[in-house]
């Protein structure tokens, strides 16, 4: 009764149907997990939903679905499929390709749905060599044995290693699995008990200023990234209607004090450094301003971050000057009100815009002035070590299904038997998928044989 029902277990682990269905659970979850935002904060989900489904939803876990026990549990028990349906079935195709076709018997190829019968007035040895011939002409190897009976039987295949097409969809699939869970930060965390092997973090970094760590998300840990990262100025593009049009940070990457990369990072161009990668996902605009002096005909220059209405003084450009009005939208400024006074005269005022530069007459000599307002960028960085491991899979699962629906075993079988002066011919072919397209090249060869 145990083997039965060991039996019985093994049958259902190995089924089509329970790959389908858990296939199925497993897209109706992720298309779940697509609509409802992962990682937001509490409030967020009690206002989108309500109270009863925000409850509901953090007892499930969805709003941190992929790391989740239930559907890490889906995908285990999917994994556990392929690995006994392939293991169940793996052997018989082995069997299959270890058999010995040089075995075939004249009554098994006249069962085959393409053979054609033919009969030749050229003596066995002659016709043999012309089946060798058309054979390679094809690009058909032929091996060949005489039978008890006398016969000579001809094999050539092509394409037996396709039949496993299947089996490495199947492996690319639990490599990609294995990627990803070693890739994720609960994984990291729950098993490894190591944070920083694998997480997803976020830091927004004012220009100017550098960190060496980032915040995990949803646990709201700092990490140790294990160099410092700078954030040397960010750009930003506007469309007329005030929306964001492009925006980039200009970073520096440090160890030990020594800058040993400078890059941009943009959306679709992230920066990838020891493992980590820090993708550019938003800004917050502050209200600091860099203004850029430089005197003609002195040459001296200043570069200065000030709040609005604060008087500033340089001394070696002698003057003052300060931001006086700014006209805004939203939070992003786009030009400001420029007091400057060089102590003689009437002080100038003018409206500036950001980042054009603009220049000030003034008695004591030439100004070029540039105003820019301070942003801080939002980077997500995230650190996968699976990563390869799911590039590793989804080669080889294209390799797979290349050969699984491209590709197909084909099979030439001759039986040559003495016929009087002559010989009897029975030409046999077979595969296991494409028949059609095998068909047309079984006719043109068979059609050569016959016009001997």
């Amino acid at each position: 009764m145990t083997a039965k029902q060991k039996n019985s277990l093994i049958e259902l682990l190995a089924s089509v149907q329970l790959a389908l269905f858990l296939l199925f659970l497993l897209s109706t979850t992720a298309i779940i997990g697509t609509l409802i935002p992962q990682h937001a904060q509490p409030a967020l989900y009690s206002q989108q939903y309500g109270p009863a489904a925000a409850r509901f939803i953090q007892l499930l876990d969805i709003d941190d679905m992929y790391n989740s026990w239930w559907f890490l549990s889906l995908l285990t028990l999917f994994a556990i499929n392929l690995i006994v349906c392939s293991a169940d079935r793996l052997p018989r195709l082995i069997r299959l390709l270890k058999r010995d076709n040089l075995a075939t018997t004249r009554e098994q190829l006249e069962r085959f749905s393409l053979q054609r019968a033919m009969d030749s007035p050229l003596p066995c040895d002659e016709q043999l060599g012309h089946l060798q011939s058309i054979f390679k002409e094809h690009g058909w190897k032929a091996q060949e044995r005489r039978t008890e009976s006398g016969a000579v039987l001809l094999f050539a295949q092509k394409a037996p290693w396709s039949r496993f097409g299947v089996y490495l969809v199947h492996a690319s699939i639990l490599i990609i699995l294995v990627g990803a869970v070693v890739g994720s930060p609960a994984f990291a965390r729950k098993v490894l008990k190591n944070s920083d092997f694998a997480y997803k973090g976020f830091v927004m970094l004012p220009e100017r200023a550098f960190t060496d760590h980032v915040v995990a998300i949803r646990q709201n840990q700092p990490i140790n990234l294990g160099f410092m990262l700078r954030c040397d100025q960010f750009h930003i593009e506007f469309y007329d209607n005030g929306m964001p049009k492009t925006y980039r940070s200009q970073v520096t990457v440090l160890e030990q004090g020594q800058e040993v990369l400078r890059t941009e990072i943009e959306v679709n161009k992230p920066l990838r450094y020891k493992g980590v990668t820090f993708y550019q996902s938003s800004y917050q605009p502050y209200q600091n301003y860099e203004i850029q002096l430089k005197k003609q005909p002195d040459g001296v220059t200043s570069t200065q971050i000030i709040p609005p209405a604060q008087e500033t003084h340089w001394e070696a450009g002698g003057i003052s000057y300060g931001i006086i009005n700014r006209e805004r939208q939203g939070e992003v400024t786009r030009r400001v009100k420029l007091w400057l006074h060089d102590g003689e005269g009437e002080a100038s005022q003018l409206w500036v815009e950001m980042g054009k530069e603009v220049v000030i007459e003034r008695p004591s000599g030439q100004y070029l002035l540039n105003i820019k307002q301070m942003y801080a960028t939002g980077l997500q960085a995230a650190k996968d070590p699976g990563v390869w491991l799911v590039y590793l899979g989804c080669l080889l699962m294209l390799t797979g299904l290349y050969a699984a629906f491209f590709l197909s075993h084909r099979k030439l079988f001759a039986h040559v038997q003495e016929n009087g002066p002559g010989c009897r011919l029975l030409f046999a072919g077979t595969a296991n998928k494409n028949k059609v397209q095998f068909g047309h090249v079984f006719t043109r060869m068979a059609d050569k044989l016959q016009q001997r």
